[in-house]
C-alpha cells in the first residue's frame, strides 16, 4: 500500500495521517437545510482557513468540491463511515441530504478507500451517532438520524472486522427537526480524556467511557449550541476547534490539552464544527505508523 492511498480508523484521537474534506456549496436551499443564511464568500474563507489550519497541523488534506445545491455536503463526517477494513456507505434521514452519501463515497473511492458495506432498505444513519470508544468499540446513537434498522445492519458489516457496535440512545431534546448527534455531546481527544456534555449524554455513554478509563472536560452549558462540545483531535491531546466556544477551550486547555482555533461564524450557521467538517481516511497510533 503506497502512502497516498493509505486508510483505516479505529479511533477518534489517533494521529490524524489522512482526511477528506467538501468544500462548501455556495448555492442551494440553506434555509430548507436548517441553516441561518450564511455569507457565502465569508463561508468559503472561513472553511479556506479550516483547511489551511489542518495543513499546518501536518495532516493531508483530500479536497473535494460540493454539488450545487448540496449545503449540507460540506459536513462530511455523515454520509459516509470508515473503519479499519475500508467504507460504509450510509443512508441519511434528512431529505436534504439523502443525495450525499453517492456524491461522497465517490470521493472516497478516488481517495484510495475501499467500500465494504452500504445500508440498505430502511436503514438510516449519520457518521455524526458513530463514536469510537477504543479500537474494538464502537458507541452508535439511537435517535432521529440513526435507527434500529441502521444498528443491526452495522453491527453485521462491523462484527465482520471484529468490532462491537454499542448503542447509546439519544434524548428528544428539541426534536427530530433539530440536529441531534451522539457526537453533539462527546468527543475524545485523547486515549483518557473527552470532552463530554453530561446532561444530554446517555448513560450508557458515560458508563463506558468511565469502564475504559476516559476522564471528562466538560463542555461549557452556553457553549453547546456554539460547537463547544465537537471538538477535532489531531493527534493525543491536540485539537481544533472552533473559536466560538473560548470557555471550554480554557478548560481543555487546564486539562493539558493543546488547542487550535479557526473562524467559526458562517459555518456555524449550519450547526457543524470541525469533526462535522471532516472524514477522516487514515489515522494511526504512534507506535503504528506504517503506511
Amino acid at each position: 500500500m503506497t502512502a497516498a492511498a493509505a486508510f483505516g480508523v479505529r479511533s477518534m484521537w489517533a494521529d490524524l495521517r489522512r482526511v477528506l474534506v467538501v468544500r462548501p456549496a455556495t448555492s442551494g436551499d440553506f434555509t430548507g437545510a436548517g441553516w441561518r443564511t450564511p455569507d457565502t464568500d465569508a463561508l468559503l474563507r472561513e472553511h479556506d482557513g479550516f483547511v489551511a489550519l489542518l495543513d499546518s497541523l501536518g495532516v493531508d488534506v483530500v479536497l473535494a468540491q460540493a454539488p450545487d445545491g448540496l449545503v449540507d455536503a460540506c459536513f462530511a463526517y455523515d454520509p459516509v463511515f470508515v473503519t479499519g477494513a475500508g467504507a460504509i456507505e450510509l443512508r441519511q434521514a434528512k431529505p436534504a441530504r439523502r443525495e450525499e452519501p453517492a456524491f461522497l463515497v465517490a470521493e472516497v473511492e478516488r481517495a484510495g478507500v475501499p467500500v465494504v458495506g452500504r445500508l440498505t432498505g430502511d436503514a438510516t444513519a449519520d457518521g455524526g451517532d458513530m463514536c469510537w470508544l477504543d479500537e474494538t468499540t464502537l458507541a452508535v446513537g439511537r435517535g432521529y438520524r440513526t435507527n434500529a434498522a441502521a444498528h443491526l445492519q452495522l453491527g453485521e458489516i462491523l462484527g465482520r472486522e471484529g468490532v462491537t457496535v454499542e448503542r447509546a440512545d439519544l434524548p428528544h431534546h428539541l426534536g427530530a427537526a433539530h440536529v441531534m448527534h451522539l457526537m453533539s455531546v462527546v468527543s475524545p481527544v485523547a486515549p483518557d480524556l473527552a470532552v463530554v456534555f453530561e446532561p444530554l449524554a446517555p448513560v450508557p455513554l458515560l458508563e463506558m467511557l468511565a469502564d475504559r478509563g476516559y476522564r471528562s472536560v466538560a463542555a461549557d452549558p452556553d457553549e453547546l449550541d456554539h460547537q463547544g462540545c465537537n471538538v477535532l483531535a489531531v493527534r493525543p491531546g491536540v485539537v481544533v476547534m472552533a473559536d466560538s466556544a473560548p470557555r471550554t477551550r480554557a478548560a481543555l486547555e487546564k486539562a493539558g490539552v493543546e488547542v487550535h482555533t479557526y473562524a467559526a461564524t458562517e459555518i456555524n450557521k449550519g450547526d457543524g464544527g470541525p469533526t462535522c467538517l471532516t472524514r477522516p481516511l487514515h489515522r494511526t497510533s504512534r507506535n503504528d505508523r506504517s503506511g
